[in-house]
């Protein structure tokens, strides 16, 4: 069995919570990690402010980078102000910043925050939303705004490819031992999690470590399209949301 591990940081802001955050990065640099690290370049989520503003956070995200973090997009103001998300591409939620926006107004966001981020020094190659919750009118944004061709999220096994985007799916906020093949990301939010969180996750690391990698390892050269099996899986992991009544 071939299973890989990757590891996604959610919600990174110079309002973080920077002890979580800060213990989160120890513990992944003990075990050799290298995760991908979400930044929201316009934060005006009052969820997401934990600290007073970090006048450092841009040198921290620029030490991220040079251990070999993958920075992504992700979103732009961290505001959820639609109610289009189950009618968009990921429908993991209702509220989005993204799905059910105009095309007009998600090309805005997309280009300010891009912006943003390289005006701080970074490429971004990579997005994610927030809410886990786009459109294809935010793949259209994406397109004509940026270089980003790669995307953080939907449901499947393996990483796969739709038109000119990759994606690598993301299936579970917590880590844990899968029974099937395939190439998984675990998303961690730091500012929320507690000291059971972070424990479960440093044990699943002492046994594991081995079998994470980074996102920049995941060869896309060799993506196809969006195999039946995780067709179906999407399909059963979005049925059973529904039924739950998971809004």
């Amino acid at each position: 069995m071939n299973v890989k591990y990757l590891i996604r940081l959610d919600d990174a802001c110079p309002m973080m919570d920077r002890q979580r955050w800060q213990r989160m990065e120890d513990l992944l640099d003990y075990y050799a990690v290298r995760p991908m690290v979400g930044i929201i370049p316009a934060n005006t989520d009052p969820d997401t402010m934990i600290d007073a503003h970090d006048d450092a956070f841009w040198k921290k995200a620029n030490r991220w980078k040079s251990k070999g973090w993958c920075v992504a997009l992700h979103g732009y103001r961290h505001v959820c102000d639609s109610f289009g998300g189950m009618q968009g591409m990921n429908p993991m939620w209702q509220r989005s910043e993204f799905a059910g926006i105009p095309l007009d107004e998600q090309r805005r966001r997309i280009r300010q925050g891009y912006t943003f981020l390289k005006e701080h020094g970074f490429m971004p190659r990579y997005f994610f939303a927030p809410s886990h919750t786009f459109d294809e009118n935010t793949l259209e944004a994406l397109r004509q705004e940026t270089d980003i061709r790669i995307v953080s999220d939907t449901i499947g096994r393996y990483p796969y490819r739709k038109d000119d985007f990759f994606f690598i799916p993301q299936i579970l906020g917590h880590a844990v031992k899968m029974p099937i093949s395939g190439i998984y990301t675990f998303c961690f939010h730091p500012n929320t999690m507690n000291d059971e969180a972070f424990d479960k996750l440093e044990s699943f690391l002492q046994q594991y470590a081995g079998l994470f990698v980074s996102f920049e390892d995941v060869d896309l050269d060799i993506v196809s399209c969006k195999a039946f099996a995780d067709k179906l899986l999407s399909w059963l992991f979005f049925a059973q949301r529904k039924i739950r009544g998971l809004r």
